[in-house]
């Protein structure tokens, strides 16, 4: 006689394992604006770009193939392209040029918008449910992107259009990680080394294409190496990390807590000297840390129903959805392809894998 199945995870702990992983790329990610600024201030954008995605692939390894990781394969190249498209060449780019014509502080800060345009998309493209909690905090995230335009149009008073080209230049940053983000999520089941890998070369080399046309300025010895450290933590194991916890959360809540990356910017950004926040960068702030509260006191659960499926990614056998047996038994984490039998249960969970049924 056979041994019953496990019973599903408890509710909390995918969604705040998840949560944890994406928080700790948020803030690898939210610390290189700054960083980007000082050092990348005199380097046109493009070959900051093909710079950062270069540290990206330092920082992602070397993709060797691994048991436990289902693999990327050639049918995987036109979707990766894209991603390096929008991703490691376009909204680097924007980022570099905004960074050198706006406070780090209000760009770091404005860098929340790509958490309300990843929501959005994935809406849209993927149908991702979106409880009330969500919709209140994207409001107070535009309402917050709204006050930061206002200051960088203040700003533009007296230090000319700049500042507000600047943060409209960071904004569309915003726009081309939120089209990486849903272009992404069929990827997170696949090995996230390989992914990130191939993205930031595939970037890195569209970017230094770019910049060799543009004749763009490369930056000294000193300011290459930090930028390549840059690129290593804050785009390379960062997005590991992401993926990661999108495999877990789904598209729209990991990019929801991405959002905290942006204080840590702001933090270092003022550490390091910027103090051209006002009253307006500091309501802005407020807005965004309520959104951040909205979505982590957030909570999803209901009895839904599992259809016959058969597919390949990375599992275990101690999370309640894979119940298969192995001859003999293997232990850990593994990839390989499998099939679900029809099932129906209740219990609080994310948007990965298993959990993409639609909503009323």
């Amino acid at each position: 006689m056979s041994e019953p199945p496990p019973p599903p995870p408890p509710g909390s702990a995918p969604l705040a394992r998840g949560s944890a992983i994406a928080l700790l790329a948020a803030v690898l990610f939210g610390a290189t604006a700054p960083l980007m600024k000082r050092f990348g201030q005199e380097v046109g954008p493009f070959a900051t770009a093909a710079v950062l995605y270069a540290g990206a692939t330092l920082g992602a390894g070397w993709p060797r193939p691994r048991a436990e990781e289902a693999a990327v394969r050639r049918e995987h190249a036109g979707r990766l392209a894209l991603v390096a498209l929008f991703g490691a060449a376009l909204a680097p780019a924007c980022l570099a040029w905004g960074l050198q014509h706006a406070s780090a502080l209000s760009a770091s800060l404005l860098l929340n918008l790509e958490a309300v345009v990843t929501v959005l998309l994935a809406r849209a493209f993927y149908a991702e449910p979106i409880g009330a909690r969500v919709v209140l905090a994207s409001a107070c995230m535009v309402a917050g992107g709204a006050l930061l335009a206002a200051r960088g149009a203040a700003g533009s008073a007296w230090a000319g259009s700049g500042s507000l080209l600047g943060l409209l230049a960071v904004a569309g940053a915003t726009l081309g990680w939120a089209l990486d983000n849903t272009l992404t999520r069929p990827l997170a089941e696949l090995d996230p080394r390989a992914v990130v890998f191939w993205k930031a070369l595939a970037g890195a080399a569209l970017s230094a294409g770019v910049a060799l046309l543009a004749r763009d300025r490369w930056p000294a010895a000193g300011a290459c190496g930090a930028l390549l450290a840059c690129g290593a933590a804050g785009y390379g194991v960062s997005l590991r990390l992401y993926l990661r916890a999108q495999r877990v959360l789904g598209a729209a809540r990991t990019g929801s807590l991405f959002a905290f990356g942006p204080f840590v910017g702001a933090a270092l950004a003022f550490a390091l000297g910027d103090r051209l926040g006002g009253g307006l960068v500091g309501a802005a702030a407020a807005c965004f840390l309520v959104a951040i509260a909205l979505h982590l006191t957030e909570k999803h659960g209901h009895a839904h129903r599992h259809e016959a499926l058969e597919h390949e990614h990375a599992h275990r056998h101690d999370d309640g959805h894979h119940e298969h047996v192995h001859v003999p038994p293997v232990l850990g984490a593994h990839s390989h392809a499998h099939r679900h039998e029809a099932t129906e249960h209740a219990h609080p969970h994310g948007v990965d894998v298993h959990h993409r049924h639609e909503h009323r």
